[in-house]
């Protein structure tokens, strides 16, 4: 390959930049004229930007090229948007090798391009590629990325064309028609074969999986209260294996957050709902988004899934206080001085705790010697509003020891993930007739659905209203009784809801004991 450069050219190639979700068209332009040799690149470019010049300066020369001693001026336009990432590597080399009549001028054209590239010339996978590719789709355009990112990119099917090198030189060979890349194959959804714990692992609790079981099957959040060792993060650990498998929209909603926060894997998109459980030394900007770089956080990678935090008064008052709005409204917000983006974080939020800091409230024998006054301090740390979010709350006792030598329980995981299929399609074909296909869940109705969708009998209403004013529920907590009643009538397949799905729901309503 030989360059040859005339007095002044410029090649124009695209690249996208991620704002939250979505992206913005970024033109990569290569300007190269007469002057004092030079690199120069603008447009707002931030640390990782900026040493692109020497990671495309290593990569050609790799492939015993070098740059021309020209002026060589490289513009990410538009000029005002601010671009961050190394992703625009593979564009600036591309766009130079067009400028240097090493590429045809029209090989880059109606593409899109993405990727790093390594000092060897080795192109490098980078977050957003699924992103990416969903723009290259609407704008019916090619992508060219990463190989390491083509089975992210082939979710998409045969709606895209993609061009997925491993190397700077095997790309060029393609785009000069030297040799032909193949188009990566689309992933296998019958190839995830994600691996839950059964809940047939746990003897007793029986209380505690019905209330897995509801919480799965309407969407509800829940609290687990219990002494260590009492299997709380046992159960929570197998609520995930009970929610049904993901749609293909919310499959793509998942990678979407996943790409763009960069932990989506090689294994790609999956059908089973993500489940996270981050660390108590958590972050609000880790919780719910944030940084230099607004990525998603916690709260939004769990969406579609299980959020589960252990040791739930042992998070700062902060994060805890963070995600109130979230839960409220399964979308957080994360504004910054030149950011300001929206991710969903719809979640299944589950929490677990021990009574008191000791964990041995209900032992006298063990509990320590300021209790009860220990368990109330303890459990202030969480908020009068962030507990009228959950809407169960169930204690989880010491298991006795003569619980473990029992047989091992006849119900599975499998058994009753149907029940909670079942339910879940009575709901979904409820919203569908309404026209709300949005909707997941019970636990996501307004007031106004509630008032169409939750019939209450005579008997089941005057419960409620007394309950209402004896415990001091508020409207959002009356709301909630509703929402998982009526979970509770399609568990048991009724229209309407009784009496004693009220009753259910107001004894899994209750504030844990010290409050």
């Amino acid at each position: 390959m030989r360059a040859t450069t005339p007095v002044a050219t410029t090649t124009r190639l695209h690249s996208v930049a991620l704002v939250g979700l979505e992206t913005a068209d970024v033109d990569v332009e290569v300007h190269i004229s007469a002057g004092l040799p030079s690199f120069g690149l603008v447009g707002l470019p931030d640390k990782a930007v900026a040493e692109s010049r020497e990671r495309v300066r290593a990569a050609l020369s790799s492939l015993c090229l070098s740059l021309p001693t020209r002026r060589i001026t490289v513009n990410l336009a538009p000029g005002d948007l601010a671009k961050e990432g190394s992703h625009y590597d593979l564009a600036i080399a591309l766009g130079l090798l067009t400028a240097m009549n090493i590429l045809p001028s029209d090989g880059c054209d109606g593409a899109i391009v993405m990727g790093e590239l390594g000092l060897d010339g080795s192109i490098r996978p980078v977050p957003g590629i699924l992103a990416a590719a969903v723009e290259a789709v609407a704008q019916e355009c090619t992508l060219i990325c990463p190989l390491a990112s083509a089975r992210e990119a082939a979710w998409l099917g045969d709606e895209l064309s993609i061009i997925a090198a491993a190397d700077l030189g095997t790309l060029i060979r393609h785009l000069r028609g030297e040799t032909i890349l193949p188009q990566p194959p689309p992933p296998d959804l019958a190839a995830d074969d994600a691996d839950f714990r059964d809940l047939r692992d746990i003897r007793g609790q029986e209380s505690a999986k019905r209330a897995l079981e509801i919480a799965a099957a309407g969407g509800h959040n829940l609290l687990m209260c219990g002494p260590p060792g009492s299997g709380k993060s046992m159960l929570a650990a197998r609520i995930a294996g009970l929610l049904p498998p993901l749609s293909a929209a919310e499959m793509l909603e998942v990678g979407l957050i996943a790409s763009v926060g960069g932990k989506l894997d090689e294994q790609g998109l999956r059908r089973t709902p993500p489940f996270r459980d981050p660390h108590h030394a958590t972050s609000a900007a880790a919780m719910v988004g944030g940084g230099s770089h607004a990525r998603p956080g916690e709260i939004s990678l769990a969406h579609n899934g299980v959020l589960f935090l252990d040791e739930l008064p042992e998070f700062s008052r902060q994060v805890l206080e963070a995600l109130r709005q979230p839960l409220e409204n399964g979308t957080v917000t994360v504004a910054r001085a030149r950011y300001h983006v929206t991710y969903p974080a719809r979640v299944l939020f589950v929490a677990a705790m021990n009574p008191c800091r000791c964990g041995y409230l209900d032992d006298p024998s063990r509990a320590c010697s300021r209790a009860p006054q220990c368990a109330r301090d303890y459990q202030k740390r969480i908020s009068g509003p962030l507990l009228d979010r959950i809407d169960l709350h169930v204690d989880v006792p010491a298991v006795k020891p003569q619980d473990l030598t029992l047989p091992v329980p006849g119900e599975s995981s499998a058994d009753v993930a149907a029940r909670v299929a079942a339910a879940r399609n009575i709901q979904q074909d409820r919203f569908i007739a309404l026209g709300r296909d949005d909707l997941r869940c019970n636990a996501g109705m307004g007031a106004d659905l509630i008032e169409r969708l939750c019939p209450v009998q005579p008997s089941a209403q005057s419960v409620l209203e007394r309950a209402t004013d004896r415990l001091g529920l508020s409207a959002r907590g009356y709301h909630r009784v509703i929402k998982v009643a009526r979970t509770l009538a399609d568990l048991d397949g009724r229209e309407t809801i009784a009496r004693v799905h009220i009753a259910e729901a107001l004894g899994l309503r209750r504030r844990q004991p010290g409050r």
